[in-house]
């Protein structure tokens, strides 16, 4: 490339002072130089806002009740061609930035972009959800998190009143107007799962939940496959992979049939509430 553009990664916090200098760090030593860094911070009492001060080029305190809205006010503040959205407790490998620049400069028909994800740490729950991940490869299930800011802007951005299944809301808005956004690059995000629990996991579905009805009314075929529990166990069981690690496999079957559980409640919950 002649001219770098400039890429806007856009990282929104909250009390993430354990893994936000991970991640920090790892936007500090992608192979692409071009970067701007945002931290859109609702507020944290630890030290998350100083640790950011170090490394970010911007930093922005908001009155955020949801991520989205942390994400849409960094992308009105961002300078970058393109952007994208990291969470604080993710660590881009070297490549991340440059892979997606690279694909997106060469076809300007691709308006989003889906970086792989892993599930890192110790635990049980969290070799589960890594082996999970691995089966959502090129399905609905992913979602983009490198766009071009000028139409994530012309779109809206984020649905900012929708928690379940919000980070697929604005690939889908700018794949209505015919850009690619399932075009996917090699190198991966690491998920930081370190501690994870499961019940406070399942009491996050359950809240999720509770705005999975007006998803699922919004964005109607596309979310329904999403949310399908014969889609979602029919990847698993029709892939002769999942076979291969059967305790994991049983893992996989119990976490999301938990989940599905906790999620249903809070659509029921949701669902009565808008009546």
């Amino acid at each position: 490339m002649e001219t770098k553009p400039l890429v806007s990664i856009i990282i929104p916090t909250f009390n993430s002072e354990k893994t936000i200098e991970k991640c920090l760090e790892s936007i500090k030593n992608q192979t692409y130089d071009n970067l701007e860094i945002i931290v859109v911070d609702k507020g944290s009492n630890d030290k998350t806002v100083e640790i950011a001060k170090r490394y970010a080029d911007k930093i922005f305190i908001i009155d955020a009740k949801e991520r989205s809205e942390q994400k849409n006010f960094g992308t009105k503040k961002a300078n970058g061609k393109y952007v994208l959205f990291a969470d604080s407790d993710m660590e881009l490998t070297k490549k991340v930035v440059e892979e997606c620049v690279k694909l997106a400069e060469k076809d300007d028909k691709i308006g989003g972009i889906i970086i792989p994800e892993r599930s890192v740490g110790d635990g049980f729950w969290v070799r589960v959800r890594d082996f999970e991940r691995s089966f959502y490869a090129g399905t609905e299930i992913e979602s983009a998190r490198f766009f071009r800011r000028d139409l994530a802007l012309k779109v809206g951005c984020f649905d900012e009143d929708v928690v379940f299944f919000e980070e697929s809301t604005l690939p889908q808005k700018i794949e209505k107007l015919g850009y690619n956004v399932k075009a996917r690059i090699r190198a991966e995000i690491l998920h930081h799962e370190e501690n994870f629990s499961l019940l406070k996991w399942l009491k996050k579905k359950y809240y999720y939940g509770k705005t999975a009805w007006k998803y699922v009314k919004r964005y109607k075929q596309y979310g329904a496959k999403q949310i399908s529990p014969l889609r979602r166990f029919g990847l698993f069981l029709g892939d002769k992979r999942f076979y291969s690690k059967p305790l994991l496999a049983l893992g996989v079957l119990t976490f999301k049939g938990l989940e599905y559980i906790a999620a249903g409640l809070g659509y029921l919950v949701g669902g009565i509430k808008n009546e």
